[in-house]
């Protein structure tokens, strides 16, 4: 064997070696348990005795039988996704270019602010969140209302099925600004400021026209990685519902979301091999729509 074979050989190797810590720690923690769910998506299994293939039966169900589902589940996650997933990821970028513009000490700390919600756990949130939108006349919004004469009486407000879903989305918004908007900041304090003076010699007269001709398509990775952020974030969250109404399935299945059926079947009822069957579900959901992420934002390249 020729010694730059042997070479080649050796460096593919030390390669190989080098990201096998990761491979390892990926294929445990992710494949395996994708590979277990698409496994067991076919099967009846109640966790205690041996998975039995049924077939497509569960997504048959899933489709045809679970009233549930189709009625409430499937579009309270879709109009929960529409309103939280673009109205984060915009006012994500929103907050990110304001902050841009301030001096460096006064973007460090407000920058922190923002971002620190997303650290706060789902119970935390929701403890934080109830005392706002508590049911008896001493929460704060019931309190403001009816010291007003707005209202005579408290209002169920996490009780209620016309107000659980907008709570969830205010919530949601709130907690939004997570590592998608710190890569937008720093996608556009990168930008070369000798960009925006050859836009301006080109004839860019605002900066709106700033945004759009030399902001946006300058930070296109950030702005594809903080889509695909929103869109993951949004589909992920489910425990929001659960926490502020404390019950699963939510009051009349107003907030109730895929997770929250994925966790209602899994560990309520026992179902494994259904509540594989809707995770599979939405984890296509989720593909979907991070291709369609990489179709606005995707290097055409």
């Amino acid at each position: 064997m020729k010694p730059t074979t042997v070479k080649a050989i050796k460096n593919e190797l030390s390669a190989y070696a080098f990201i096998s810590p990761f491979l390892i720690i990926f294929t445990l923690l992710v494949v395996v348990p994708v590979v277990s769910a698409i496994y067991l998506s076919f099967t009846d299994f109640n966790s205690i005795q041996t998975p039995k293939f049924i077939g497509l039966t569960n997504y048959v169900n899933l489709i045809t039988q679970d009233n549930a589902f189709m009625m409430y589940v499937l579009p309270n996650t879709l109009k929960f996704a529409l309103l939280v997933g673009p109205g984060g990821y915009l006012l994500s970028f929103w907050l990110a270019w304001l902050l841009a513009q301030i001096p460096r000490k006064s973007r460090t700390v407000l920058a922190l602010a923002i971002y620190s919600p997303s650290l706060t756990a789902a119970i935390a949130m929701a403890v934080v969140w109830l005392v706002i939108f508590s049911g008896n006349a001493s929460g704060y919004l019931n309190n403001f209302l009816m010291s007003l004469s707005i209202i005579n009486e408290p209002i169920q407000w996490t009780q209620s099925p016309h107000y659980l879903m907008p709570i969830m989305v205010t919530v949601s918004l709130w907690n939004s600004m997570g590592v998608g908007f710190l890569a937008m900041l720093a996608g556009i304090l990168n930008i070369n400021g000798e960009m925006y003076e050859a836009g301006y010699i080109d004839g860019i007269r605002n900066r709106l026209q700033e945004v759009w001709y030399i902001t946006i398509p300058s930070m296109k990775p950030q702005m594809l990685f903080g889509a695909v952020m929103a869109v993951v974030g949004t589909f992920q969250a489910g425990a929001i519902g659960v926490q502020l109404s404390g019950a699963n399935p939510t009051p009349q299945n107003a907030g109730q979301l895929m997770i929250n059926h994925i966790e209602d079947y899994g560990f309520l009822r026992y179902d494994m091999g259904y509540a594989s069957a809707v995770s599979v579900v939405l984890l296509i959901i989720v593909y979907g729509f991070s291709k369609l992420c990489w179709r606005l934002f995707g290097e055409n390249d």
